[in-house]
């Protein structure tokens, strides 16, 4: 179809429609062309249900997942991360054991939940990603995906790093015996730091990482670590270079293998000595501890994390989905597999760590009693522990502290326990080191990290990505291009973390740069979608989609409780960033322990610049847009007339145009007899559920069937106010 305004081609939207902005500007004879295409609702759209406005239709070019399955394995590998294994277990043990389960599931049902189905329904409901959404709902609001999507970078760009050190350990994994497993020797003596601290601490800090003394002492860059960052960030690339036609294909592996992984250690772990100890230690609760606020908090800002919220990703993924997906199923069953993969990952770790556990404390004892044969309070080595406990019962804590007596308690070995990289580098790794065959548990429990790295790295790159091309001048180029810049960039900013001062670095990203940024990026979506976008609108546009209208739960979460919750947790982390001075573990290899020490005001100065980097767009873009200071055009997207009535939300801004009626408009359209033409057959759609019939009333245009779009096209003579025809 092709139609033109006064000899001027009006210009096309991605999926061929005529669309003009709406501050169109002058053309130079003190006209304003304004073209308009409203296209009728797909045949197989849902949107004619009980009268309800028609569902978009999307861009037909816009890439769809090839099935239920690979939606389904995309979201799952996207939230079940790094966290449920090396962070969930550690809160569970400090909070509470059993007892933290409580409030993680509170939170999991009144914060992750209701949020989560925000981003996926809006997703799916706008079919587009963060970037266009926000703008939609409101111009205003555009600063909410630019902020999700810098926030998004300094994640993925640090993120990655993880995957590197995975590398860097699974290929170290088919040696034997393991290299972590005993202290390197020089002239046929252990290595001096090797000694003072443990096989394990020694290769990760000094033969992985080569450590700094601290963040100013850069150490120079460690060439194995910048290899490993580059194959990382090459695998990467040619997994979401084509977007979800390629990642589609590896979820299937990165989301079911650690399941298969996890598994087989909860098969050889519970068989292991001690496995029922560890378990006892985790999950005895400790009610009291609920008294205490800071569990709460923890589960609440756990749970937002594990989902992996105001990445923009879940509203990529969401957008990839047909309009009659049923999302609140898919919410519901991504929320239960996230939470029992974290219980199930908790049972592995502390049954394996257990086993640790207990050959520590029998070490420990054959320590002690061998002080006791050198003294003569024991006949041997072969005694029994109970003869060995009476006698140790029997000193007075002077003779314990001058002949240097071990202190062998199962409680203390199991609550040393850690998290993050220490628990996966140094104390996992350190139980593998145990069990018989270590090198193939050791090379199947970093094959599932990398597995869950990057099922988690492609989610957050193709939220990235997927605002990027909302973006039109980044639509006319291949995805395979812009992805190749995207991560050539995050490799040359990541070769920081590749220096020997790289862990305390990564350390303050992982602090500073996704955590205020974030939760500030959540709360606005939130109220974005609640109260400008309308709970009204909103609900209704879930019924749509799935048939069920949500009830008193969603209303009261999304309205009420969900903010709340975001609320205290952004309140929170201001006030613990700004009454605790900021720490980060040091590596001093003279002593062989980590060191606590407070990061330098250069640092922190950086630090500050990437939280106010990651929330300043929206303020800015809200001063921009309501001020106009910028003449910035209103990107009308694809069916945006027809599926969006005038609400709260964009009222204001249409009426600061239509200073006419309808009336009005049609007697200028009279007076420019030729410039007003309906062609085609039909019916227009409204996004209030109305249609209005439509006849051919010129020739200009031939004839064309039912099937035909309508189009509108009228020419504004007035050289003054410019007008709208959006009520038209």
């Amino acid at each position: 179809m092709t139609t033109k305004v006064d000899g001027v081609p009006g210009p096309r939207s991605n999926n061929g429609h005529e669309m003009a902005p709406l501050n169109t500007r002058a053309r130079g004879d003190g006209t304003h062309g304004v073209t308009i295409m409203l296209s009728p609702p797909d045949r197989n759209s849902i949107g004619s249900r009980d009268g309800a406005g028609a569902l978009p239709d999307g861009d037909p070019d816009r890439a769809a997942w090839s099935g239920k399955m690979q939606f389904f394995l995309s979201i799952i590998g996207y939230s079940v991360g790094l966290g449920n294994i090396w962070r969930f277990p550690y809160l569970c043990q400090q909070n509470g054991g059993g007892a933290f389960l409580i409030p993680f599931m509170v939170m999991l049902i009144l914060e992750g939940i209701p949020l989560f189905l925000i981003e996926l329904g809006m997703g799916q409901r706008m079919r587009l990603g963060a970037l266009g959404v926000w703008n939609t709902i409101h111009p205003w609001l555009g600063g909410i995906g630019i902020s999700s999507c810098i926030v998004t970078l300094f994640v993925a760009i640090y993120y990655n790093v993880i995957i590197t050190w995975c590398f860097y350990y699974f290929f170290n994994s088919f040696r034997y015996p393991l290299p972590w497993g005993t202290c390197p020797q020089f002239n046929g003596t252990d290595v001096e730091e090797c000694e003072r601290s443990s096989g394990t601490a020694y290769f990760w800090y000094r033969t992985t990482l080569d450590a700094a003394p601290s963040i100013d002492e850069t150490g120079g860059f460690k060439w194995w670590i910048v290899l490993c960052l580059m194959l990382s960030w090459t695998v990467v690339f040619f997994i979401v270079m084509k977007g979800i036609q390629s990642s589609g294909k590896v979820v299937y592996f990165t989301s079911l293998f650690p399941y298969i992984v996890l598994t087989i250690f909860f098969i050889r772990g519970i068989t292991l000595k001690g496995a029922g100890a560890g378990l006892m230690h985790m999950y005895t609760p400790k009610v009291e501890k609920l008294l205490e606020p800071t569990v709460w908090l923890d589960a609440a800002t756990q749970v937002f994390y594990s989902f992996g919220l105001a990445f923009g990703s879940l509203i990529a993924f969401g957008s990839y989905n047909t309009p009659k997906n049923n999302c609140v199923r898919d919410v519901l069953l991504v929320s239960v597999c996230n939470a029992i993969t974290a219980i199930y990952a908790s049972v592995v770790i502390f049954a394996i760590l257990g086993y640790k556990a207990t050959l520590g404390v029998e070490r420990c004892i054959q320590l002690n009693k061998h002080i006791l044969v050198k003294h003569n309070l024991l006949p041997s080595m072969n005694v029994e522990n109970s003869e060995y406990e009476q006698v140790m019962a029997g000193l007075n804590d002077t003779i314990a502290k001058d002949w240097e007596f071990e202190k062998c308690s199962l409680e203390d070995q199991l609550s040393s326990a850690a998290e993050g990289t220490g628990l996966a580098f140094i104390v996992f790794t350190e139980a593998i080191v145990e069990l018989p065959g270590s090198p193939f548990w050791a090379v199947l429990f970093f094959t599932m990290l990398l597995s869950l790295g990057l099922g988690s790295q492609i989610g957050i790159l193709e939220g990235m990505l997927c605002t990027i091309f909302d973006i039109d001048i980044f639509k006319r180029i291949r995805k395979p291009y812009v992805t190749g810049v995207v991560c050539a960039f995050c490799f040359s900013v990541g070769l920081i973390f590749t220096t020997g001062a790289g862990e305390y670095w990564l350390k303050m990203f992982d602090s500073f740069a996704g955590t205020i940024g974030l939760v500030v990026v959540a709360l606005m979506e939130m109220i974005a979608v609640i109260y400008i976008y309308g709970h009204e609108k909103f609900t209704e546009d879930i019924y749509q989609m799935t048939g069920v209208r949500p009830g008193l739960y969603w209303q009261m979460t999304w309205r009420y409780i969900g903010p709340a919750i975001m609320g205290c947790i952004l309140v929170s982390s201001v006030l613990s960033m700004v009454l605790r001075n900021p720490t980060y573990g040091a590596w001093n290899g003279a002593l062989g322990i980590v060191e606590n020490k407070s990061y330098p005001n250069w640092v922190m100065g950086i630090a500050l610049a990437m939280i106010i980097a990651g929330v300043l767009p929206m303020p800015v873009v809200f001063l921009l847009r309501r001020f106009q200071i910028l003449k910035v055009d209103l990107d009308i997207h694809q069916g945006s007339i027809r599926r969006n009535e005038t609400t709260a939300s964009t009222k204001e801004m249409i009426d600061e145009d239509d200073t006419k009626t309808d009336d009005a408009t049609s007697r200028r359209s009279k007076s420019s007899p030729g410039k007003t033409t309906v062609a085609g057959s039909g019916s227009v759609s409204y996004g209030n559920g109305n249609t209005k019939p439509t006849t051919n009333t010129t020739g200009n245009t031939g004839a064309s069937s039912n099937n035909d779009a309508t189009l509108v096209t009228t020419s504004i003579t007035s050289t003054g106010t410019r007008r709208s025809i959006m009520k038209q």
